[in-house]
């Protein structure tokens, strides 16, 4: 069993194998042949934050499966609370066949995975936001120039190293491509993860410049990526943030002009429109943050098929009918020995 909690857990071969499973997975839905291949099967979606994306595309990809998704909201368990982390994950584990999370703190996820007898699956923590970043590489790739690879793409990140951030720097690295990052050098990756990341461009072939400079970061890009500048529990930094990154570091139109005619403006959402980025990036025709939405579906599906379906059973239909009969039985006697008026 394996959970998918950092891409980092995984080879540059393994994550090529989940896009091609993306990618199928895409084209069965959009002509309505999608297999059933979760039949019977449930998900436990465990949110300690509210979501979109992420409870939306889990939710519906177990629909679309066969399967079904169960939401627990913030503060409807007793997550880490009356109960702790290790008797959630073993007594959830004992109900569902996968386990979804979205927790504040990545220790969080962790626990969970030690302990579950499940899958789990990372929807996103204080440190990274795996299944976010699959669904962006296989973008890029629907997105790129004709006739460039995926190691000639050149990802450009404007903004504070938020989850997403460093999740697409040891992604992109991972798999060979050339990751930038801009942004004022306090909010710049920790030199931990860009140790990280340079490990994997040994291995990969990769690039990974970050620079306070977003113009020259921006001059040869394929695409431009940013997210939020604060996230929960910065709050009380929102003013010392907006000025240390307004308005050098807002993409907007001036700043995305700079890049070559063919880049593609990303952002994972929400978006706080007109700070780290202006409706008029946003909403540009070489925009294709919607379609980074609509591909958390495909993703989720491609995730929890490859995570899930190898652990499903498949009595034989012999199995099946013995069973069957069995039950039937059984409630023939009960009903014959309640309504018999002998």
């Amino acid at each position: 069993m394996r959970h998918f909690i950092d891409t980092q857990d995984f080879s540059k071969a393994e994550l090529l194998d989940l896009i091609q499973l993306i990618h199928l997975t895409k084209d069965a839905d959009k002509q309505g042949a999608l297999p059933q291949l979760l039949s019977g099967t449930s998900l436990g979606m465990i949110f300690e934050e509210p979501s979109t994306r992420t409870r939306v595309s889990f939710e519906v990809a177990m629909t679309k499966l066969g399967g079904h998704a169960l939401y627990l909201r913030p503060g409807e368990i007793h997550l880490g609370q009356r109960e702790s982390t290790k008797d959630t994950a073993k007594v959830i584990s004992r109900m569902v066949n996968a386990i979804e999370a979205r927790t504040l703190s990545h220790k969080t996820v962790l626990e969970l995975a030690r302990h579950a007898s499940v899958p789990v699956i990372n929807g996103l923590t204080d440190y990274n936001h795996p299944t976010q970043v699959v669904c962006d590489v296989f973008t890029m790739l629907e997105h790129k120039l004709p006739g460039k690879s995926l190691e000639d793409l050149n990802v450009v990140f404007i903004g504070d190293t938020t989850n997403v951030c460093s999740s697409l720097m040891l992604i992109c690295t991972q798999l060979g491509m050339r990751f930038t990052q801009a942004a004022p050098q306090k909010y710049q990756a920790p030199e931990a993860l860009q140790e990280i990341a340079r490990e994997n461009c040994k291995l990969s072939g990769g690039t990974l410049v970050v620079t306070d400079d977003p113009v020259a970061a921006v001059s040869d890009a394929d695409f431009i990526y940013t997210d939020l500048w604060w996230w929960v529990g910065q709050e009380a930094e929102i003013p010392e943030r907006k000025a240390a990154f307004m308005p050098k570091f807002q993409v907007n139109l001036a700043l995305f002009e700079k890049a070559p005619r063919h880049a593609k403006m990303m952002h994972c959402l929400p978006a706080s429109r007109g700070v780290e980025a202006t409706d008029e990036v946003l909403d540009h025709p070489r925009s294709i943050i919607y379609d980074q939405s609509e591909n958390r579906l495909h993703t989720e599906k491609a995730i929890l098929i490859k995570f899930v379906y190898p652990r499903v059973s498949r009595p034989p239909q012999t199995l099946r009918d013995w069973h069957a009969g069995r039950i039937q039985a059984f409630l023939g006697e009960s009903l014959r020995l309640t309504f018999d008026p002998s």
